[in-house]
């Protein structure tokens, strides 16, 4: 069930692929039991601008304000700006963020997820794929709230090539975690990981962002991930997989996915290299689940040559109809960049052509087989989710 394949790190910022060596990338994921939290407080759900919050005066519990004003007995509090309240931020999300259980036949294990959606009987959680991947195997799931309540769980929906899966319980009212946007954050930017690491629910760790498009390849062959991810030094532990990472104002723009290890062997802990799914690629595949069931994946149209050592990415075949081939890009060319981030390795194509929703037109910039470099506008093609 668990997913903790060696894998390896590609940089796009060097423009080469760094091999992990001593390192690999570990799905956060991990065999335990979840222990209830202590936070809950009710909340709605702002999409944008900053947060504003209303506190307690008496129990300190947090509630969002999505007039600016509070009622009598509450304080007005903005969350955002110059820097991050993360004692303020940590008491309105939490509830928001739920510990996951999977037990098969052949054990058991624990992750995170986000209550993403709530109606008055029901409630969509969004977590990682490789949390409720059980190859096959009869499961139970269940959901624990931060006030220790759990709950049956159904699939709604999986997609193993953005390591995304929806889930569903039968519970409505909930709190659930206000929406950020990915494309607006920068290195530096203060953060909040907020999940259940070793099964420990309502863990908050902090830390910054590390960097941005950050090519990461995880899983295992039949369910392999390629995400264009955001990294950070905030601590990500196994069992944090699909908990939220939050921003200065209370705003998740992740889904913590995977962590770098120095072990060789059995799962270790945070080295400081923890990488999240952005809010922004995962949302178009979220509510593709919520909507159909199953969701889509950006296609190029191309089939890359595996045998190729060079940098770059050669194209091997091309698939008829497809936009690579309207757009004239002939076999044998080497993929150099594509809007205007340079393509190091197959796999960084991969990744950056799975960072934009199908329809979307790119540009990208090859050596040709015959010579010389040429730049081609090429829309991207729908295909199934893997």
């Amino acid at each position: 069930m668990n997913s903790n394949a060696t894998n390896r790190i590609i940089s796009a910022t060097v423009g080469r692929i760094v091999p992990m060596k001593n390192f690999k990338v570990i799905t956060a994921f991990v065999i335990g039991a979840a222990v209830a939290g202590s936070i809950a407080t009710a909340a709605t759900t702002p999409t944008s601008g900053s947060v504003k919050a209303c506190a307690d005066n008496r129990t300190q519990a947090l509630y969002l304000s999505s007039t600016g004003n509070c009622a009598s007995g509450r304080t007005l509090i903005e969350l955002g700006g110059t820097g991050m309240n993360t004692k303020a931020i940590a008491s309105l999300v939490t509830p928001s963020v739920v510990s996951i259980s999977v037990t098969t036949s052949a054990g058991g294990a624990t992750g995170s997820g986000s209550i993403y959606k709530t109606s008055s009987s029901s409630s969509y959680i969004i977590t990682n794929n490789h949390v409720v991947n059980t190859s096959g195997q009869a499961a139970t799931i269940k959901v624990e709230l931060s006030n220790g309540d759990q709950y049956p769980a159904t699939i709604v929906g999986q997609d193993p090539g953005y390591d995304i899966a929806v889930l569903q319980i039968q519970l409505g009212n909930l709190p659930v975690v206000a929406i950020g946007d990915s494309t607006k954050v920068s290195v530096g930017d203060p953060v909040l990981a907020i999940g259940s690491p070793l099964g420990l629910a309502s863990t908050v760790t902090s830390g910054i962002i590390s960097a941005l498009n950050r090519p990461v390849s995880t899983g295992t062959v039949d369910a392999q991930s390629y995400v264009d991810a955001i990294q950070t030094d905030a601590a990500i532990n196994p069992g944090n997989s699909g908990g939220a990472l939050i921003d200065a104002q209370g705003r998740i723009i992740g889904v913590n996915s995977a962590i770098a290890t120095l072990s060789s062997g059995s799962t270790s802990g945070s080295i400081g290299l923890g990488f999240s799914i952005p809010i922004n690629e995962a949302k178009r595949v979220i509510d593709e689940i919520i909507s159909t069931g199953k969701s889509t994946r950006p296609v190029l149209g191309v089939f890359f040559d595996t045998t190729f050592t060079g940098e770059g990415a050669k194209i091997g075949k091309l698939s008829p109809g497809e936009g690579a081939e309207k757009a004239g890009i002939p076999v044998g060319s080497i993929i150099r960049s594509i809007d205007g981030v340079k393509i190091p390795n197959t796999d960084t194509a991969i990744v950056r052509i799975r960072s934009y929703a199908p329809g979307a037109t790119v540009t990208v910039v090859v050596d040709l087989p015959t010579g010389g470099s040429k730049t081609f506008k090429v829309t991207l093609g729908s295909a199934p989710a893997i």
